[in-house]
Formats: C-alpha cells, sequence, structure tokens
C-alpha cells in the first residue's frame, strides 16, 4: 500500500522546505506539493520535520567482550535504534581467536538474520592479520563488507601490531575498501593500567587516567602516517579529543585520505561522570574514555569544520550486573556505553537548538556524510528512487529520558529524568512503519542486510 506523508518540512543535507513524501513499496515515489493521492494511507506530519532515516555506522550488538556480551542483540538494539529514528546500523563483526573471516562472519549473520527491525550491514574488525585473513578480504569485499577495523589497543585480545596495520592497510587500498582504525596506544595504556592496578587505584576514573588524550592522538597521528605512507584511505572512529581531531586535520592538510567521526557521548558527558559514587560511574567507562569539558567545543569545532565528518554512538551497552564485573579493578569493566536510542533528541537539542549547526547539517552529520562514506547507495537522503527511509520529528512533543521510555536493554538510562525539547513520532524503514509514538510496529525479521561497495556499483542486494 502506498503512503503519503503529509504537510510537514523535508530536510535534507541541501536544504529544505515543506513537501509531501510519496511512499509506492519500499521506496520514495515523489516528493513536492502531491495533491490528492487515492487510496494512499496519510500520514500527518503538521508542525514535524521529514528527516531521512539516521544511519548508525558505529555499532555493537551482542559484542563478546571481558567474559560477557554486550546486553542488547539484533532484536532488542534495533528496537531502540528504530525508536530513535535511526533506520539502518553497521555493526562490526569480530575476528574470533583462532578464526577466520568467514567463520566469523557467519557467527554475526546467525544473530542478526531474522532478529533486526532495520536494515544493517556489517563492518569486519580483523584481530589476527595473518595470510588467511588477509586472502579472505577479498571475498569479503564481494559480499558487501567494504570496511575493515584494526584496533591499536586491547593487547592480547583484539589489538593488532603495526605491521600487520600497515598490511591491512595496503590491501584495502589494492581492494578498494577502507580501514577504520580504533586509535589509542595500547602497549602504553598496559603499563600505565598495570601501575594504577599495583597503587591500589581501582575506582572507574583510572580507566579514563590511563587513556589519556595523549595517546589517543599518538595513535591517530601514527595512522594517518601509515595511511600517508601506503596511500590507503582511513578512518578513524570516535574521536573523543582536540589533540586527536588535530592530527586528522592535519593529514587532510597534507593530502591523506583520512577522515573521522566522533560519537554522541563525547558531546553529552564528561570525565566527570566516571567519579560518580557507588559505582555509578562504572556505567560510563568506554574507550576511548571520556574527556574534560574542554574537549567538547574542539570536536563541535571540528565537525562544523569537515575535519569530522559524522556522529555516531558506538552503542555497546551492558547492565549494571555486567558493568560490575569491574567493581574492584576498573580493567575488568566492560567497555561501552547505552546511546542508540538517543542520537537524534540530543543532537537536536545540543546542536540544532543550541546554534551550532543547522537541520541540514544534522541530517548530513548523522545520514547523509555517513551513507557516502560507507557506500549505502540508496539510503542518506529523501529523494525519489531512494529507500523510503524516513523520521517525523516532533519539535515541540519533548521526550523524558528514563528506563519506562528506553528501548535499550539496559536497566538504567544514562540521561535518566532529563527532558528533550522534541521526540520522534514515526520511524519508517523501507516503507514500513517500524516505531509509532512509543510502539514498535514491526516483527523481528523485517530488516535485513545490506551489501555496501565503494566502487561504483553496489552489489546485489540481499
Amino acid at each position: 500500500m502506498r503512503k503519503v506523508i503529509r504537510g510537514g518540512t523535508v530536510v535534507t543535507a541541501a536544504g529544505e522546505g515543506l513537501a509531501d513524501v510519496l511512499v509506492d513499496g519500499e521506496e520514495i515515489a515523489a516528493v513536492g506539493a502531491l495533491g490528492d493521492i487515492g487510496d494512499a494511507e496519510v500520514l500527518d506530519a503538521a508542525g514535524c520535520y521529514v528527516l531521512p532515516g539516521l544511519i548508525d555506522n558505529h555499532t555493537h550488538m551482542a559484542m563478546p567482550f571481558g567474559g560477557t556480551h554486550s546486553i542488547d542483540d539484533y532484536d532488542t538494539g534495533t528496537r531502540a535504534a528504530a525508536a530513535g529514528g535511526t533506520t539502518c546500523i553497521v555493526d562490526f563483526v569480530i575476528q574470533q581467536h583462532g578464526g577466520g573471516l568467514r567463520s566469523s562472519l557467519e557467527e554475526w549473520q546467525a544473530r542478526a538474520t531474522g532478529a533486526a527491525h532495520v536494515d544493517y550491514g556489517f563492518h569486519m574488525a580483523i584481530t589476527q592479520a595473518d595470510e588467511g585473513t588477509l586472502a579472505d578480504m577479498e571475498p569479503m569485499v564481494e559480499e558487501g563488507l567494504c570496511t575493515f577495523k584494526v584496533f591499536l589497543a586491547y593487547r592480547g585480545v583484539l589489538m593488532v601490531t603495526d605491521d600487520l596495520f600497515f598490511r591491512v592497510l595496503e590491501h584495502t587500498r589494492d581492494l578498494g575498501a577502507l580501514t577504520m582504525v580504533h586509535a589509542e596506544n595500547g602497549w602504553a595504556i598496559d603499563v600505565l593500567v598495570e601501575r594504577a592496578l599495583a597503587n591500589g587505584q581501582t575506582d572507574p576514573i583510572f580507566h579514563a587516567r590511563t587513556r589519556p588524550e595523549v595517546l589517543e592522538a599518538e595513535a591517530t597521528g601514527r595512522a594517518v602516517r601509515f595511511a600517508e605512507l601506503t596511500g590507503a584511505g582511513v578512518y578513524i572512529v570516535h574521536v573523543t579529543c582536540g589533540l586527536a581531531a588535530d592530527e586528522i586535520e592535519a593529514g587532510q592538510a597534507r593530502g591523506v585520505n583520512v577522515s573521522g567521526e566522533t560519537c554522541l557521548q563525547y558531546l553529552t558527558n564528561t570525565v566527570e561522570d566516571l567519579e560518580r559514587p557507588d559505582f555509578e560511574g562504572g556505567r560510563y567507562v568506554c574507550s576511548p574514555p571520556l574527556r574534560d569539558a574542554r574537549n567538547q567545543p574542539l570536536l563541535w569545532r571540528a565537525l562544523r569544520r569537515g575535519v569530522l565528518e559524522s556522529v555516531s554512538t558506538d552503542h555497546c551497552p551492558f547492565n549494571s550486573e555486567q558493568k560490575a564485573l569491574g567493581r574492584d579493578d576498573f580493567s575488568k569493566i566492560p567497555n561501552g556505553l547505552a546511546m542508540i536510542q538517543h542520537r537524534l533528541v540530543k543532537l537536536w537539542d545540543l546542536g540544532v537548538e543550541s546554534g551550532r549547526i543547522t537541520r541540514s547539517e544534522l541530517v548530513d552529520l548523522t545520514s547523509t556524510a555517513i551513507a557516502r562514506r560507507f557506500g549505502l547507495q540508496r539510503k542518506g537522503t529523501i529523494a525519489p528512487g531512494m529507500d523510503a527511509d524516513v523520521v517525523i520529528f516532533d519539535p515541540a512533543t519533548p521526550f523524558r529520558f528514563s528506563t519506562a521510555t528506553s528501548h535499550m536493554n539496559v536497566d538504567y538510562d544514562l540521561f535518566e529524568g532529563e527532558t528533550s525539547t522534541g521526540s520522534v513520532r514515526q520511524t519508517l524503514c523501507r516503507g514500513e512503519v517500524v516505531y509509532d509514538r512509543g510502539e514498535i510496529r514491526t516483527q523481528p525479521g523485517y530488516g535485513r542486510f545490506v551489501p555496501r561497495s565503494l566502487t561504483g556499483a553496489p552489489p546485489v542486494r540481499a
């Protein structure tokens, strides 16, 4: 059945204006003053903004970490995504110890198939860049996984050494793919962690103090220089501080193919949250860690200047029981925050309402630039022929942050008791209303895998 989204202000990265949106099946059929559409179902958007569905290119659903798994799976996590206006995620497959890329991909595919409510793609995180792994990279690209991640931290678990990082860059260059980098100096961090624990410094705040900004900046600069030497493209994930953004900007000035993102939490929270009493600070442990407040205007500056091109979430939630695994040792606290539902409403207030960015810039930072960077050719804007991924955002109806309004599978909300100025009214993924005024309308499995390509025509849609 056709649908018409009537009377809203359509916002794209290029501009905005009053317009109707006609949805025919899974696609957008027309945008403009459409008049009578006959038998189309009408979705009233009067007084609202009609945005392209957000894309979250950095999530970790049911990710193994520290002897447990992140608590949102592809069902609960994509419910929360839809409630926050996100219609497509790109999740990380983590190469498992002793396994190849193929077996790891199959493991993640089994988790996602029949569970997701919105569309999804996969990045491949390489944790052992041996000959078999490098040989597996080309088949992954052919199947629509055109982005590969390396960790320069978490020694002995996820981290790759510089020689293997260098080889991954060469392979992605030759395959027309992209290397994503978790940029922290894991060697130095381990020394600082060992010293802190030996001194009895076990509280959550020492997670941040043993992962200082300078070690993020050093690893970022190293990644940029490696990209410069190899001629490969590199994308720095979850940039937290001005020092790291400066390394990216310097590389861009030299002509290096480098870009990056920040994440919502680095714009909303600070390192002081890790000092909350009664181990509440453990909820805020993530890597790289939250920084002091002086970095937030530096990140906004980097976003406005295009040094950083997008805002993701790095959604990797753990409940209170899981976080308590590190109650007596901060190094054992599972790393990650619950953020996927809150990106749009928070950025609306912090960005649009505060005057830091325009509505069109918000769309670019959360959807259009991400679609362009990660090869999602049918997503990221509202135009005929595109997937009908649409958010109806009501700027005048507040949203109250609470476990009662959250669809995330955690027993707390990091913004409990706060209220936003606006809220998501409805979210459509490929023309289907997934979320409607607090309720999830789809069944698990509506979302499907989206293959991606950075080199021309996309792979055949699954």
